[in-house]
């Protein structure tokens, strides 16, 4: 079934290619020529009864033996019609069925189909015998074939998300030398983004949590990071409250979620974010957030400061069209250390007590690594994150942003 690979639906395989060449026997043939087809052919275990091209039933070997098991029988019937024995009422399958929809008539057949086969017809013309065997060899390989044909289109969705990313990255290193960004996904395609944009008086820096992960994830942060670009190119990056305004609006507008009466029309999908203008000649940082924190270690601080945001999230159906996020301002001193994560670091389960590795246990992390730059201080996070994961399962995507003030 290796073949199935990148075939139509109009090619795949139908009912048609489950016939097996099988003897076959008429109505006026006797019981005694069954029973002779059926010690020819030891492998046989129906014999289809066909009369010219339109097919009758079907003779089941173990329902005959049984019967002609039986005091007398032989002697009674063995001249007779091979009718006597027979299944007048076999599921029947059209020769151009899905095997889907195959699959599904033998598995609700009333006649026990799947052991002992059913007839496949085009019209009125009998085409040949399927057997359950075949049928269910056949289904496992194309869902095989499905399987891999999904994987492969992730793999190729994985490489454009990586490709989105992989501009920010490069802008990031080129405008912050001293900082880092981790984008980790739980599977191929994830539900975190991030984006880094150049402007005349500074950068800007969006970390973003779409609800979900794998492709579910993967589709939300292609929307919410387009929608993000235009409004960036529209309105500036100055006023990151009003561009979480904006995106909550088209987020919205694009989910269906505005104007619909229906209920459960609407997809209650959205996305936690923070983001931040940091404007270098000014050295003052404007950031608005939804629902994820921006964590600060000012240099000569003994601990980290943590700033929460707002608590209502991007997008969402019970986050109203016009809500308004707050911006927040912070002056910048050189050596002060910017942090932001999305939850799935902090609500990893690991541990010797199987708890979430938790907000406190990162902002004592990042004072024991301050001195590092800022790509070393992001991978002894994660290694330390991945230790404390153990074997347990990641529970979500995990995305780390770090950043020194020069």
């Amino acid at each position: 079934m290796s073949g199935m690979r990148g075939f139509g639906p109009a090619e795949m395989p139908r009912a048609a290619n489950l016939c097996r060449p099988v003897p076959m026997v008429a109505p006026t043939d006797t019981n005694a020529t069954v029973r002779e087809l059926f010690d020819q052919h030891r492998e046989l275990i129906s014999l289809p009864v066909v009369d010219g091209t339109r097919a009758l039933g079907l003779i089941k070997r173990h329902t005959f033996q049984s019967e002609m098991a039986r005091p007398f029988r032989q002697e009674l019937h063995e001249h007779k019609s091979c009718v006597a024995f027979m299944d007048g009422q076999p599921l029947i399958i059209e020769a151009d069925t899905s095997i889907e929809r195959a699959a599904k008539l033998v598995a609700d057949s009333r006649s026990n189909a799947l052991a002992d086969g059913f007839l496949v017809v085009r019209g009125n013309d009998f085409l040949g015998v399927g057997f359950g065997l075949d049928l269910m060899r056949m289904v496992a390989d194309l869902q095989e074939a499905k399987n891999r044909q999904i994987m492969q289109s992730i793999d190729y969705a994985s490489v454009i998300q990586r490709a989105m990313l992989h501009t920010s990255q490069e802008l990031l290193k080129a405008e912050l030398p001293d900082s880092a960004m981790i984008w980790q996904p739980r599977d191929t395609v994830g539900g975190d983004f991030f984006l880094c944009a150049k402007f005349d008086h500074g950068v800007f820096v969006a970390m973003a949590d779409c609800t979900g992960h794998g492709v579910p994830g993967a589709f939300m942060t292609l929307i919410s990071s387009s929608w993000l670009a235009q409004a960036l190119e529209r309105d500036g990056p100055a006023d990151p409250a009003q561009l979480l305004g904006t995106l909550n609006r088209k987020i919205k507008q694009s989910l269906g979620q505005i104007g619909s009466r229906v209920a459960g029309e609407q997809s209650d999908d959205g996305l936690d974010a923070l983001f931040m203008w940091l404007n270098r000649r000014d050295r003052v940082m404007t950031y608005a957030g939804a629902r994820m924190p921006l964590h600060v270690l000012h240099a000569g601080a003994a601990a980290v400061t943590t700033h929460e945001t707002d608590r209502v999230g991007v997008g969402y159906v019970a986050t109203a069209v016009d809500h308004r996020w707050q911006n927040r301002t912070l002056t910048l001193q050189q050596n002060d250390l910017l942090y932001a994560a999305t939850d799935g670091l902090t609500d990893q389960i690991g541990g010797p007590r199987n708890i979430a590795f938790g907000k406190r246990r990162l902002r004592d992390l990042l004072v024991g690594c301050r001195d590092m730059p800022a790509a070393e201080q992001a991978a002894a996070i994660m290694q330390e994150h991945g230790q404390y994961q153990g074997q347990h399962r990641r529970r979500d995507d995990v995305s780390l942003f770090c950043l020194r003030v020069q």
